[in-house]
């Protein structure tokens, strides 16, 4: 891995602000319950793809590379600005570099570590030298606002890194990737698919094109879930939790992380948190959370950071890069 970027729209969307549509509740609380104190919402006129592109460029710029150098764009999201052609194809063009491979994958929340794993074996193959896996969510698009289980808890965002079969960088591990359809439902957007590609006549469903969460259900499963692709991540490289400086994990909420570093025992000081200003942004969290801690500036050469996530599906993935 040669650079990170990310980027997030200007527009700060507070805790308190969301709170107007919920009287019965106290922006105490919902800090308490989730870790959010605000979230970035983009403008009507801002894309997915623009964001994108922002994030893409800051990688570029800690790569010391140009993009003319990229031959492939991997992108994961769960809402693209449109459904044919491809995100990617359109973040391509908009590059330009019209003529690099480009498509786009969904796994949720799991979505950029799916990706990484997919880059790394194009790289490994010989099907790309210098690859682009980039996230971008605007989640503030598919969010309820009137939805306590959601509300408070999605933002806007993307983050991006770049591979390169060349020498130097940070070594990228292989990603271990799995999950659990039977929940299935914990988690899920049930309209704008082919089943049900628009709302009915009344409206009456509109609902169903809203994220919709099981917030408990997601809750007790997710811990074990993230604790399990920690523990298997130092099983597989014969680790201990002392050999490791840093967890970039999914930014789900603030209670869950909290409870995974008890649950596998790494202080919580030792996971890079970002959910606190730029809330969930499913795909993007990961990336942004390394892009963000990487222009902190608070790794250095030879961490070893380990990256796990859960989304919908429900999807899992947990790795090592060292630094």
């Amino acid at each position: 891995m040669a650079g990170v970027g990310y980027a997030v729209p200007k527009n700060v969307r507070p805790t308190s602000e969301i709170l107007k549509s919920f009287p019965g509740r106290t922006e105490a609380e919902m800090i308490k319950l989730t870790g959010i104190k605000e979230r970035r919402y983009a403008d009507a006129n801002e894309t997915a793809t623009s964001l994108a592109a922002r994030a893409v460029r800051h990688a570029l710029d800690q790569a010391g590379m140009d993009v003319q150098q990229i031959d492939g764009i991997v992108l994961a999201t769960i809402i693209p600005d449109q459904p044919v052609p491809s995100m990617a194809s359109a973040l391509a063009r908009l590059l330009g570099i019209p003529g690099a491979l480009a498509f786009d994958i969904n796994a949720a929340c799991s979505g950029w570590l799916y990706a990484l794993e997919i880059g790394r074996a194009f790289i490994r193959s010989g099907t790309a030298k210098n690859l682009i896996v980039v996230t971008a969510e605007l989640l503030s698009r598919i969010t309820n606002p009137n939805d306590h289980e959601t509300a408070f808890l999605f933002g806007d965002g993307a983050g991006a890194a770049i591979l390169t079969a060349a020498g130097g960088g940070h070594r990228l591990h292989r990603m271990a990737l799995s999950g659990n359809a039977n929940l299935f439902e914990a988690i899920q957007r049930p309209g704008g698919g082919a089943t049900r590609p628009v709302p009915n006549a009344t409206g009456s469903d509109r609902n169903d094109f809203y994220l919709q969460m099981d917030g408990a259900a997601v809750f007790k499963n997710a811990v074990v879930a993230f604790a399990d692709q920690i523990e298997q991540t130092l099983a597989r490289h014969r680790l201990t939790p002392a050999d490791i400086e840093w967890i970039v994990p999914h930014q789900a909420n603030e209670r869950i992380l909290k409870a995974v570093g008890k649950r596998v025992g790494i202080p919580f000081e030792r996971f890079v948190v970002t959910i606190g200003k730029y809330g969930n942004t499913s795909g993007a969290s990961v990336s942004m959370a390394l892009g963000w801690a990487a222009e902190e500036g608070i790794f250095k050469s030879g961490d070893r950071i380990i990256f796990c996530s859960v989304g919908a599906g429900l999807t899992y993935a947990g790795g090592l890069m060292v630094w």
